[in-house]
């Protein structure tokens, strides 16, 4: 087996003195993890960093083998995050929760679109509503979709304001106010592709996410829920 494809670090751990077992989110192979020789010598330490963008090469003698990496540094898009505590926050709970959810060699294609725009544009003021959007397609990747198309209830398509944690169906206003403390909030912004919503906004999405991704996948493969995803919305101050 051998392939090359690009993505971003997203997991390392030590091998030995100085080697380590990889993991990059790429383009076309999804998650790929492999042994890199030498990776954490101090000659190489500025490449493998979590968030990194990097180039792979991947081979193995046999399919059942574990790859070896060979790996060259396009961007080194973690220094974006290092003066950030909000930002690195974040990168950790991207990276975490790619590595977790992720089978390795599947492609993950629209929601690698999401993923490289949240490194891309994380200088911009809505770096965060580019990791919420990555977050509702990873819902979507795990087969766990929202239905948000119409009222559960009452089969319309109007005024659409809820989302039930039940089914993750939407609920109109009208069927859905007197259980609202129950329910979620709808996320707009996402369904109208809307990349500037407010604080509120995100809040409202990453609250209702995060009891999915919990519930329906966490739990359901009796895993603990990673606490650097627990404790994101009190870490970005929401």
């Amino acid at each position: 087996m051998k392939f090359e494809d690009e993505g971003y670090i997203i997991n390392i751990k030590k091998h030995g003195e100085s080697s380590a077992i990889l993991s990059v989110l790429t383009r076309k192979n999804g998650k790929v993890v492999g042994f890199v020789k030498n990776a954490l010598s101090k000659k190489n330490l500025s490449t493998f960093q979590l968030g990194n963008k990097v180039k792979i090469e991947a081979y193995a003698r046999v399919d059942e083998n574990m790859l070896s990496l060979k790996v060259e540094l396009i961007s080194p898009d973690t220094v974006n995050f290092l003066t950030n505590s909000q930002k690195l926050e974040t990168l950790a709970s991207l990276c975490c929760l790619s590595n977790i959810c992720m089978p390795e060699q599947m492609p993950i294609d629209m929601l690698y679109q999401y993923l490289e725009k949240f490194f891309i544009d994380i200088n911009q003021e809505n770096w965060l509503s580019n990791y919420a959007y990555f977050e509702f397609y990873l819902l979507d990747f795990l087969g766990i979709s929202l239905d948000l198309s119409e009222c559960s209830a009452t089969g319309t398509t109007n005024n659409l304001y809820y989302v039930s944690p039940k089914t993750g169906k939407a609920v109109c206003k009208e069927a859905g106010d007197p259980y609202q403390n129950r329910l979620f909030l709808y996320p707009h912004f996402i369904v109208n592709k809307n990349f500037f919503p407010s604080m509120e906004e995100l809040r409202n999405l990453l609250k209702m996410t995060e009891f999915f991704l919990n519930k329906n996948f966490f739990q359901t493969h009796g895993l603990k829920f990673p606490p650097s995803r627990a404790n994101l919305l009190s870490n970005l101050g929401l």
